[in-house]
């Protein structure tokens, strides 16, 4: 417990606090105004989105849907009905793995990859306007690796999904 915090006004004006909703703020502004472009221009979620960089990653070898999972802090029925609305849409496609039938990989398709690549290209516009843009140009690659850091701490910290 923090002793310096005895009220609400002191909650609300405590400079963490501020710290941690601004950066609320701005991530859900954000993911809105981005997520938006992606739906309007290229008719994928944001979801989908970092779903077909994932697994475009891995290349041919396919990605598992518990990776897909834990990739997003989905459970993996999450991550299954989002990855069957990809397959019928055309985007994945989803097999058995050959080491081990009860195991399903995820792997792009020629929609999948085209769609990757147009969504990159607007996603990356929009991030340069709405994301660097407003800072300066000196802050811009150490506020990137802070938010690494802080990313990765946060993903090292989660529990890992069953």
């Amino acid at each position: 417990m923090d002793p310096e915090i005895a009220s609400a006004r002191q909650a609300a004006d405590d400079a963490r606090v501020l710290a941690f909703g601004r950066l609320q703020g701005a991530a859900h502004r954000l993911g809105y105004l981005l997520g938006r472009a992606l739906e309007r221009e290229c008719g994928i979620t944001h979801l989908m989105y970092e779903v077909l960089l994932i697994v475009g990653r891995t290349g041919e070898d396919g990605l598992t849907m518990r990776s897909i999972a834990q990739e997003q802090v989905l459970t993996t029925g999450g991550a299954t009905r989002l990855v069957d609305r990809m397959v019928a849409v055309g985007l994945v496609t989803r097999t058995a793995s050959p080491s081990d039938r009860r195991v399903q990989l995820v792997r792009l398709t020629a929609l999948g990859e085209e769609t990757t690549v147009r969504a990159s290209r607007l996603h990356v516009a929009n991030i340069e306007q709405f994301f660097f843009g407003p800072l300066p140009e000196d802050h811009r690659e150490r506020f990137a690796e802070d938010l690494r850091t802080l990313s990765h701490f946060a993903r090292d910290a989660l529990p890992r999904l069953r």
